[in-house]
């Protein structure tokens, strides 16, 4: 049944943690989620909120699960380094990526991030991890029942979105991106129809946006336009500015929820199921 899939969120920031009284409510983590379908076990991207999520996998017990990256920038590998599981040998973490758009690889980022002076433990103590590539648009290999589609974001260096399909239900993971290139909008469109949940960047509004332009990220007008043309069943609002505190936040989701009735709004810990 389809009730064993679901995603947990570890981090729902953009940007750079933002600890602290005004964000109690919605969370000030960045970016990590936690996939289960079945028996498997799938985490996207290892922003700060990595760090939490990795103490309690190690007390689940060791196993083998794969780590997707959306793409490199710091707040979503912050957490990496912070990551209990990558240091011990009896779990197998497969960590993959495939937004670049030139020989670059992950193994490279992460060297750059785990080497003294910036951090005093070197990359290669990640003793359970393997660094794999794709390129996006490509489907990544899986046995369990579990489909992963993958596609190429509009975001300054490159981003990856991904499709989860599982037992008849879908999420679709689409951040970090920005709206506006008709053929990649186009693709986007086409990748999340008639999915059950749909997490889409929305860092900014649309009266904020010509300010922002070409940083990488859309709004959450958008995720509402899309989300009507798609036929989305759960668009939920992600990647917040970490500008905003809960009150803001709170303006946010309740006009997204009018204009959308379902539209949900990111929490940190908040459990979503198609």
């Amino acid at each position: 049944m389809a009730e064993d899939f679901w995603l947990r969120c570890w981090g729902v920031r953009g940007s750079t943690p933002t600890p602290g009284a005004g964000t109690l409510k919605y969370g000030g983590e960045t970016t990590c989620f936690e996939l289960r379908a079945g028996d498997a076990l799938v985490l996207v991207d290892c922003g700060s909120g990595a760090r939490k999520l990795g103490a309690e996998l190690c007390m689940q017990g060791s196993r083998s699960f794969d780590l997707l990256f959306t793409h490199t920038h710091l707040d979503h590998i912050c957490g990496l380094p912070f990551f209990k599981p990558a240091y011990d040998p009896a779990f197998t973490i497969n960590a993959w990526a495939g937004h670049f758009q030139d020989e670059t690889d992950l193994t490279d980022i992460i060297c750059r991030i785990m080497s003294p002076p910036i951090f005093p433990v070197a990359a290669n103590t990640l003793k359970a991890v393997t660094f794999r590539s794709f390129r996006a648009g490509e489907n990544l290999p899986r046995n369990d029942g579990l489909s992963i589609r993958t596609i190429r974001l509009n975001h300054p260096g490159g981003a990856c979105g991904y499709r989860f399909d599982f037992q008849g239900k879908s999420i679709c993971i689409i951040t970090d991106h920005e709206h506006g290139d008709p053929g990649i909008d186009a693709n986007v469109e086409r990748f999340v129809a008639g999915t059950d949940v749909m997490i889409y960047d929305a860092m900014f509004t649309d009266e904020e946006y010509p300010t922002y332009r070409g940083w990488g990220h859309s709004t959450w007008q958008k995720a509402v336009e899309l989300s009507q043309k798609a036929g989305v069943k759960t668009p939920v609002l992600f990647h917040h500015d970490p500008r905003r505190v809960d009150g803001d936040m709170d303006t946010i989701a309740a006009a997204a929820s009018a204009a959308y009735p379902g539209c949900l709004t990111a929490m940190e810990g908040m459990i979503l199921r198609p």
